[in-house]
């Protein structure tokens, strides 16, 4: 049992990784290269400060890690396999329906 709980904790964290649109642009733009905050915040177009709360949450919920160079600080996924994963679900979710959003569905019936 303790198998299921430590895979739905996974899969949780996963998963609110993925519930915002910034940090899936974050998430996609490690999994090409590791990179310092504000050369995130410029390529993503948002301001440091909220770059800094969506990657708190990605270190939260153990995604992402923090690799200090000389004084500053860089962040990249903290397992290759995340990036494989990435993809994976990616080209996964585009095969099973390509023209479907969860913009398009109900609340209550969406994740």
């Amino acid at each position: 049992m303790l198998t299921v709980a430590t895979d739905i904790d996974a899969l949780s964290r996963f998963g609110r990784a993925l519930a915002d649109p910034i940090r899936c642009r974050i998430l996609l733009q490690l999994r090409e290269a590791p990179a310092h905050p504000a050369d995130l915040a410029d390529s993503l177009g948002i301001s440091r400060t909220r770059l800094s709360n969506h990657l708190a949450c990605l270190r939260d919920c153990g995604l992402v890690v923090t690799v200090p160079v000389g004084r500053r600080v860089r962040y990249e996924l903290a397992d290759a396999r995340l990036g494989h994963a990435i993809d994976d679900l990616r080209s996964a979710v585009l095969a099973v329906a390509d023209e479907k959003s969860c913009a398009e569905a109900d609340e209550k019936d969406c994740c």
